[in-house]
């Protein structure tokens, strides 16, 4: 046995291998096959009617003719139709009129022909109830995409090239060749008989994929005869990189980042003990959220976002970041979605013998408890408060701040203007009425709950009844 051959081999077991370890070879699997009638879709379908022989499970063949290069076109589908009627295999086969779609909308030729390509593949897969696409993506693909991203400018995500695996929704993208480069597969076509055709538009220097190919790398393999290796190995360690931080975010998006409104709210001093690069890709992912992210997520749209969250001054600013969104900073808190949540007044009467109420404005459920005798829980700074009940004037309320309001606070003299303390508390005022106040019958402020409670109804050794009451958050 030669060394290509056993090379051969040894990477069919591999992809073998691969392919159980993954799931999507087994006796009751059913995938999609993207066969354009290259090489490289040739082999890989070559390959998988040798894993059916092994252990028999359901492959779709399906050819797009994107109808760019006439007659040949043509020919491809008949030859691809051919040999999966010959192997025994489904065919599926659409003709999409890729170069009237291109004037409808106006995008490039390679944009538009991928969007209307993985249409009509979704559409196969979901035909024949299949839950993987597999495509014939191989090495050579591999490094010029990472090249050609290189050239135009890329972060980590961007290195990482195509990725081997990539879940959309209920189907799963699966390319098995990625490892493997275009000169293999050429010689395992020609060693096992395996037609296919030759694109001719692959030398069109038009397209940029074609002229990084023809001209770029060959000029810098002069530098490193083993540069496309290098860049596959690059993409390699770059995905598992991009993995591990993009895993990162994640959490912290999930520990810390709040829906609210129709965007999302953080505390600036957290993100600024944040790692930049984390930073960075959490502005990213809440920019993801947005109607039209690829816009959103200019470098230097995300580097202005930054500035404004880890500068010091000014303490308020307000930025139109487009798309209808805005960044708003007051002190600690920073909001960034679509406009920003109008401000909503809100009032709940709470009789002597109520014990929950929700507040939905305010996020939070007030939670009631009459305890016997002397229970000393009024701890300023905390979202509860213990009160005297023979010493308040029922029915009590819920609500939101209003024009004028005072409190006499526990352990100073005199009284002072609510709005006064959320001031010296640097409460953003966005925040500011969205804040639950308690007040008695006769509209005295008895507690701000998280910031102090006035010195009325204080618990002492002779209180008969306690009035215990707790503000806890909504689960969002």
């Amino acid at each position: 046995m030669t060394v290509q051959v056993q090379q051969q081999e040894d990477w069919k077991a591999h992809i073998m291998a691969q392919a159980r370890a993954d799931g999507w070879w087994q006796g009751d699997s059913a995938v999609v096959a993207a066969i354009s009638g290259g090489p490289d879709s040739m082999a890989l379908l070559h390959i998988l009617r040798a894993m059916a022989e092994e252990e028999p499970f359901r492959i779709i063949v399906a050819h797009v003719n994107h109808q760019f290069r006439g007659a040949e076109s043509d020919a491809e589908a008949a030859m691809v139709g051919r040999l999966a009627a010959e192997w025994g295999l489904p065919f599926e086969s659409a003709e999409l009129n890729v170069p009237a779609y291109i004037l409808d909308t106006g995008m490039n030729t390679q944009s538009a022909a991928r969007e209307k390509r993985y249409e009509f593949l979704k559409q196969v897969a979901h035909k024949h109830s299949c839950s993987y696409l597999l495509t014939g993506h191989h090495a050579d693909d591999q490094a010029e995409t990472v090249l050609m991203r290189v050239i135009r400018g890329t972060g980590v995500s961007g290195l990482a090239g195509i990725p081997a695996r990539r879940k959309d929704e209920q189907l799963e993208l699966i390319r098995p060749l990625l490892r493997i480069n275009k000169c293999e597969l050429l010689d395992y076509c020609k060693r096992n008989g395996v037609p296919y055709a030759v694109d001719s538009s692959n030398v069109d220097r038009h397209y940029f994929r074609n002229a990084v190919r023809l001209d770029l790398l060959p000029l810098l393999e002069q530098y490193n005869p083993k540069l496309k290796e290098s860049l596959v190995r690059l993409a390699t360690m770059a995905a598992a990189d991009d993995d591990y931080m993009q895993d990162q975010t994640l959490q912290a998006f999930k520990e810390k980042v709040t829906p609210y409104g129709e965007g999302f709210r953080l505390e600036r001093r957290w993100f600024r003990g944040l790692h930049i690069a984390l930073q960075r890709r959490l502005i990213k992912l809440i920019l993801n959220c947005s109607a039209n992210p690829r816009q959103m997520l200019d470098f230097q749209h995300v580097e202005e976002i930054l500035t404004a969250l880890v500068r010091e001054h000014p303490t308020t600013t307000q930025l139109d970041i487009g798309d209808g969104w805005v960044l708003k900073r007051e002190y600690d808190e920073v909001y960034i979605g679509q406009g920003f949540p109008s401000e909503v007044g809100f009032s709940y009467t709470i009789t002597d013998t109520a014990s929950e109420v929700l507040i939905e404005e305010a996020g939070q459920r007030v939670i009631l408890e009459h305890l016997e005798g002397f229970i000393p829980y009024a701890r300023s700074g905390l979202q509860e408060a213990s009160f005297d009940a023979g010493q308040i004037k029922f029915p009590i309320q819920i609500r939101s701040r209003m024009p004028g309001d005072l409190i006499q606070p526990y352990g100073l003299n005199g009284t002072k203007k609510v709005q006064d303390m959320f001031i010296d508390a640097k409460v953003p005022r966005s925040r500011r009425d969205k804040i639950p106040i308690l007040v008695d019958g006769d509209n005295r402020v008895l507690w701000i709950p998280g910031m102090r409670r006035s010195s009325h109804a204080l618990v002492t050794p002779n209180t008969r009844l306690t009035l215990l009451i707790r503000l806890v958050s909504i689960e969002n």
